[in-house]
């Protein structure tokens, strides 16, 4: 048999041996603590004790309240409200404050699609302002740009972990008389300046699922310093049109409530999770400033800036990738280093944890491309006697546009216990990656 001339590449994704094959280990903050705090509940028998009526138990059971005082305690705000998810603790954050059809909220182009959905529940339009190149956060000017008469609120993320430009867009906000909701989802325990992700807005929300930095499965939080939208808040989550009569409260816009409440379980789990964020998050801190060092070191990747002032949790790592200077697209070069590594243990299904663009930009779903969200009619977009204009074609949001398609990936590997030493197979990676970069062009 005549013999191939071709040589054998090294590179996995064609047919090499790949850099590591044993999974990453699985990130499981869930221990002992908390197998003896859902023991304690259940011993107890009170598995939730909400009551959709004004009573003493409107408020929920001992281990809720319990939690939203440590956790009002742990982040330095007025009043902590427990939800059953970030999503449901942002519908009660748009509905307190007062949204309703014709309205209009500017959103994030690039984050998990909640934060920008969640206004059409109460018949607003999204506006999707553009975020910053370095940050990933909404852009200040961006913001200003959108703002119109309509203009109710403004959604900012704190993607990926990174704190909003707090003080330039609460100044935004001031001037135009607009309140501003915090998805800080991805970001419990970061700091901006001295003040905690999560408490720099009006309403800040917080989410506990299951790949968030500590969970309960699924759950949120609520935080505020106001007394006022505190209570709505609590309404909206606990059926507030069948309490607010007899607790005495007049003003009706938006008291429809939900049942977004969370369970004695989950609450108790929160409690033994709350202590230790500041553990877990200084051991990832510490992997993503090993990863930021060594990968930077490969010309045309370099590690994403932090804010002035700001701590960062990474939720994700974010980096930026060069394909002039690398000379293969990003999505090629990053597969290459996918097929080196393995997936990682629980998660076995999603694949390596490493990927370029994060999210398509939201305006280029098919709800806004459709404009078809709540009923066959288009509402809230053709509602009314002045339905929205608002256009959600491609080029709307040049830098989110950039860093989707060719200029961010994100990894997770960071995420304890993930040591050092497994890091450096994620390192060998990109290095074999890179010094192989040729066969990909």
């Amino acid at each position: 048999m005549k013999k191939s001339n071709q040589r054998r590449s090294e590179l996995a994704i064609f047919g090499g041996k790949p850099v590591r094959t044993m999974k990453f280990p699985a990130y499981r903050p869930i221990g002992e603590e908390e197998r003896l705090a859902v023991d304690r509940v259940m011993r107890s028998g009170i598995l939730s004790r909400y009551l959709g009526v004004w009573h003493e138990d409107f408020y929920g059971g001992p281990e809720v309240q319990a939690f939203e005082r440590e956790w009002a305690a742990y982040f330095g705000v007025r009043h902590a409200i427990a939800v059953n998810s970030c999503t449901s603790g942002l519908l009660c954050a748009v509905g307190a404050l007062a949204i309703g059809p014709g309205d209009e909220v500017i959103v994030s182009p690039f984050t998990m699609a909640a934060s920008a959905t969640v206004p059409l529940w109460y018949g607003a339009i999204p506006v999707f302002a553009d975020i910053e190149p370095e940050y990933f956060c909404l852009d200040p000017k961006s913001i200003e740009a959108c703002i119109t008469p309509r203009t109710k609120a403004i959604i900012v993320v704190d993607v990926f972990g990174q704190p909003y430009d707090a003080d330039a867009i609460n100044a935004i906000a001031k001037k135009h008389n607009i309140k501003v909701i915090e998805d800080c989802a991805q970001a419990p325990g970061a700091r901006y300046k001295k003040s905690f992700a999560g408490s720099l807005a009006d309403i800040g929300v917080y989410s506990l699922n299951y790949h968030k930095h500590i969970h309960t499965g699924e759950g949120g939080v609520i935080a505020t310093d106001d007394d006022t939208l505190a209570n709505k808040l609590r309404l909206i989550r606990n059926h507030a049109e069948a309490v607010v009569e007899d607790k005495g409260d007049t003003d009706l816009v938006n008291m429809v409530g939900f049942n977004f409440r969370l369970t004695e379980l989950q609450a108790a789990i929160g409690r033994e999770q709350l202590k230790k964020l500041s553990k877990l998050l200084s051991d990832r801190v510490a992997n993503c400033n090993y990863l930021a060092r060594e990968l930077s070191k490969i010309s045309g990747i370099r590690s994403a800036t932090v804010r002035p002032n700001t701590t960062h949790s990474y939720y994700v790592q974010p980096f930026l990738y060069d394909e002039k200077v690398i000379g293969v697209h990003r999505d090629k070069f990053i597969e290459s280093v996918r097929a080196e590594l393995p997936a990682t243990e629980l998660r076995e299904l999603e694949g390596t944890q490493i990927s370029g663009g994060f999210v398509k930009p939201l305006y280029l779903l098919p709800l806004f491309q459709k404009k078809i969200a709540i009923g066959k009619n288009g509402f809230p977009f053709t509602s009314g006697s002045n339905p929205s204009t608002q256009s959600y074609g491609k080029g709307l949001c040049p830098v989110t546009e950039r860093m989707y398609e060719k200029e961010l990936f994100i990894h997770e590997f960071m995420r304890p216990p993930v040591t050092h030493k497994d890091l450096e197979d994620v390192v060998e990676a990109f290095t074999k990656v890179y010094a192989h970069r040729d066969e990909l062009r």
